[in-house]
Formats: C-alpha cells, structure tokens, sequence
C-alpha cells in the first residue's frame, strides 16, 4: 500500500505491506465500492462522496463491535505494540505508522507490567542456560593462615 506525499497527517508519503487479513478487507472494500461508485477514487466513500466527519460512524462501528469508547489512537498503539511485540525492529514499526521523531513514537509504543514480567521471565530463561561463575571474598584468620601455608 502506498501513501503518496501530502496525503497521510504528516505529508509524508510511505509504503508498507499489509498482512493478508486485513489486505484481503481492504481488497473487498475496494471491490464493492467500485461496483457502486466507479468514478470515486476514495476508498471509504459516504454515497461516493468524502466523508467530512466520522464520529457518528466510529462510535456506531465501535459499539456493534463491542468496543464502545475506544479513540482512533488506541488501535494506532495496539499496531505500535504488536509490531514491536512480533519482533518488528522499531525503525522499521516507526516508518510504517508514520512516526518522524521517537519521543512520538515512544508515547504509542507503552510498556505495561506485563511487558516487564515477560522482560524477567526472559532473562530468567537466558541466565539459566549459562554457565555462571559465582566468587567470594573469604576472611582468613592467622591460625588458619599457618595451615594453608604448610
């Protein structure tokens, strides 16, 4: 998918690649509005026209989906965190959402208790597999410092 210069928030053109879910929604979307409004090249089109304020039909589309409440911005760091979750390196998860600056992207990308429980576990998990050299000091007395001598 392709955003071209001047169209995202940031006016920054990027390109990134869908996973095949939510392709193959998008795909659908495209199919069926070209079958009602060939001459519109939106691709979330209100009877083939732009739509000028969403509110109505997110709070609509949130609340049948059992998610009344939510903001565009919770899904936007859901993506943040399940990208950096997969693995995703944090440039490349960055480029996609369109973050220029990190301190923008590290108010999205929130750690939770449980990503610093998972944090101990794995490095729990990592220090068992090693070997570990374990030292200490030892005080020796004067009688004790003639034994070791002989």
């Amino acid at each position: 998918m392709r955003l071209y210069r001047g169209t995202p928030k940031n006016k920054d053109g990027r390109l990134f690649f869908l996973p095949p879910e939510p392709r193959a929604v998008l795909d659908q979307q495209w199919t069926d509005h070209l079958a009602h409004y060939p001459d519109c090249p939106l691709v979330f089109p209100r009877h083939g026209q732009r739509i000028k304020d969403i509110r109505g039909s997110w709070e609509r589309a949130c609340r049948e989906a059992g998610l009344s409440g939510k903001i565009p911005h919770d899904f936007r760091r859901t993506a943040i965190r399940n990208m950096v979750r997969a693995g995703i390196p944090e440039r490349v998860a960055m480029q996609i959402a369109g973050h220029k600056t990190r301190d923008v992207f590290d108010r999205y990308n929130i750690v939770s208790e449980g990503d610093l429980q998972e944090a101990a576990q794995k490095l729990s998990q990592r220090l068992s597999g090693q070997t570990m050299t374990k030292t200490m000091t030892v005080t020796v007395t004067a009688p004790q410092q003639s034994a070791l001598s002989h």
